[in-house]
């Protein structure tokens, strides 16, 4: 079968150096840094629904509680990368959904929002993750949601609908792929499951370890393929989980996950390709959610330097660093009281989402204020404003719904409260259609344009891995 070559696009190799006179130099190094070097593994890295200035932000908090930079904008200051921005719009909006975004990556096609890798004319077409295990590679999944949600299953399956988890659980039983970490496990448990299939008496006929808490992962033997899920739903946020003792005993990090994963593929002859996602960075910015939103990037971030450590000591590996759209794109609000404010989320110790969930509508205004202080870095509303606060929760039915709200929790009105005492402003509560940063280190990573197209990741991952199917 005759393959259209990626490389062999030189518009937009022109275009690049016209608009960036220093692409070519750069590009030029990275070549040199890493000659006689082949991509033999991939460490492909989302932080969903990350806006551009999430990452700013997640810089900066960094920088000024540590005094460094976060892995991936440092990896831009050492000018060790290759950076560039991706065009993520699906087949039926210029804004995406994660289904339609992974799908993107993983079949090469742009589909339909709320689909997994079957275009509008109902054509089926091959994850990749599918494609380089038949290639003979191991491969595998790590997220901090559900390991059959959006963007995992957008590279192992196919399905008509995102929301038909009971069957990508199913679907994913027959893939022999090598490892699959995070949540979801009530998908993959008959007193959940509608057909009551066990489908972890399944996996574990098929060979597999089957790891449901973190000192279980770490201790599995890596010479049996893995599945480690740790949540019956997604796991907690980080900000969440670093309060809890119970927590942080049985439920691993984005970072820990990453590298039990890698420790499970490495040094396979053929090489392995692996997603990591951290997926309750979208969760967050959803609910307009800044703590959880800040510690959950710090939390991927983390998981970038793992994987771009190994990748350092390998030598024959491409990291790939980017997010699948925007979300409520939050940032920073001009004021002279802006970097206190800013510093005051050192001090969160507890997402919106737990907060709020401890208020009842009977609580005095003081308990609400002494509530919020303590918990949102010494946030002191009014008493106005906690009256505000309480009347949602006298209301015979809650109004606020929104993606992840399960609760119908007022994460607008909090959020609006909490932008005089954070300075961070929201413009939404879903997705956006921004251009998405994307940086790559290793060898290929020579070979990205400034600008791409979301549908040509796709053969790029193939073409630098030299996979032809």
């Amino acid at each position: 079968m005759e393959r259209r070559s990626f490389f062999k696009r030189g518009s937009l190799a022109v275009l690049g150096s016209l608009v960036l006179p220093s692409f070519g130099v750069q590009a030029q190094s990275l070549k040199e840094a890493h000659r006689n070097k082949r991509v033999k593994n991939i460490i492909f890295m989302v932080s969903d629904g990350m806006s551009f200035g999430t990452l700013v932000m997640a810089d900066l908090y960094l920088k000024r509680k540590y005094g460094r930079p976060s892995s991936w904008m440092g990896l831009y200051e050492s000018k060790l990368g290759q950076r560039a921005v991706m065009d993520m719009a699906s087949a039926s909006s210029v804004v995406t959904d994660s289904s339609a975004a992974s799908s993107s990556w993983g079949g090469g096609v742009r589909v339909n929002n709320g689909s997994l890798n079957i275009s509008p004319n109902g054509q089926e077409n091959m994850p990749i993750l599918q494609k380089f295990k038949k290639a003979g590679k191991k491969v595998g999944c790590v997220t901090t949601v559900m390991v059959n949600h959006a963007t995992p299953a957008g590279f192992c399956t196919w399905s008509k609908s995102r929301n038909a988890m009971d069957e990508i659980a199913l679907n994913y039983t027959e893939l022999g792929f090598d490892v699959m970490l995070g949540g979801g496990s009530k998908y993959f448990d008959p007193t959940h499951r509608k057909d009551q299939k066990d489908l972890f008496a399944t996996l574990k006929k098929k060979g597999y370890t089957v790891a449901r808490t973190r000192s279980e992962m770490l201790k599995a033997s890596t010479q049996k393929p893995l599945y480690g899920l740790f949540a019956e739903d997604a796991l907690p946020y980080s900000i969440d989980r670093a309060q809890s003792t119970e927590e942080q005993e049985a439920i691993p990090t984005l970072a820990e996950m990453t590298a039990k994963a890698i420790e499970q593929l490495k040094g396979h002859s053929k090489g392995f390709v692996m997603q990591v996602e951290g997926g309750k960075v979208d969760w967050a910015a959803h609910a307009n959610d800044i703590g959880a939103l800040l510690y959950d990037q710090v939390a991927f971030d983390e998981a970038v330097k793992v994987a771009l450590d190994f990748a350092k000591a390998d030598g024959n590996t491409l990291v790939v660093i980017t997010s699948d759209h925007g979300n409520a794109n939050p940032g920073l609000i001009y004021g002279k009281e802006c970097n206190n404010n800013f510093d005051r989320l050192q001090r969160f110790t507890h997402s919106n989402d737990w907060v709020l969930q401890k208020i009842n509508a009977n609580d005095s205004i003081a308990k609400v204020k002494e509530h919020i202080a303590q918990y949102c870095g010494g946030m002191n509303i009014s008493e106005e404003q906690a009256k505000e606060l309480l009347g949602y929760y006298a209301k015979t039915e809650r109004k606020e719904d929104g993606l992840y709200n399960y609760k119908h929790l007022p994460y607008r009105l909090f959020a609006e409260l909490q932008k005089a005492h954070t300075s961070v402003g929201w413009i939404s509560m879903d997705h956006s259609s921004d251009y998405t940063e994307l940086a790559m280190y290793g060898p290929g990573s020579e070979k990205l344009s400034p600008f791409m197209r979301n549908t040509d990741m796709h053969q790029f991952l193939l073409e630098v891995a030299e996979v032809s199917l």
